[in-house]
């Protein structure tokens, strides 16, 4: 019989921030491994394929906000970045910074804050 694999000493060393922003980044991350473990059974991120960080962050996330979608793009970021594959994830870090603004400003959207958007959605 095998352990469970433990989420938060994966993403131990890549989480900064605050404690409730770690927090945070383990119940996401922890909400994709069972995810993509009931879709692909791919028990731990070792295994992942962009094609899975992709599907959940596009599929099964599609009826989610904008907003849950961009934290669950930031915590795929970091399991990314542990996994040492932080250059080919989904989307440019210029496109995350364009969404922050649209989540955390509330105003009307522009023509490349929707061009952002529509990256993570596709």
């Amino acid at each position: 019989m095998t352990k469970p694999f433990n989420m938060e000493l994966f993403l131990s060393g890549v989480m900064t921030g605050s404690k409730v922003t770690q927090q945070r980044h383990l119940r996401q991350a922890r909400f994709m491994q069972a995810a993509i473990q009931e879709r692909w059974q791919r028990d731990n991120p070792w295994t992942w394929q962009l094609k899975h960080v992709r599907w959940f962050l596009t599929q099964y996330l599609k009826d989610h906000s904008d907003a849950t979608r961009y934290y669950y793009l930031l915590t795929a970021s970091l399991v990314w970045k542990r996994l040492g594959k932080d250059r080919d994830l989904v989307i440019a870090p210029a496109v995350c910074r364009n969404l922050l603004t649209v989540v955390c400003s509330g105003d009307r959207k522009s023509a490349v804050e929707q061009v952002a958007l529509q990256a993570v959605r596709d």
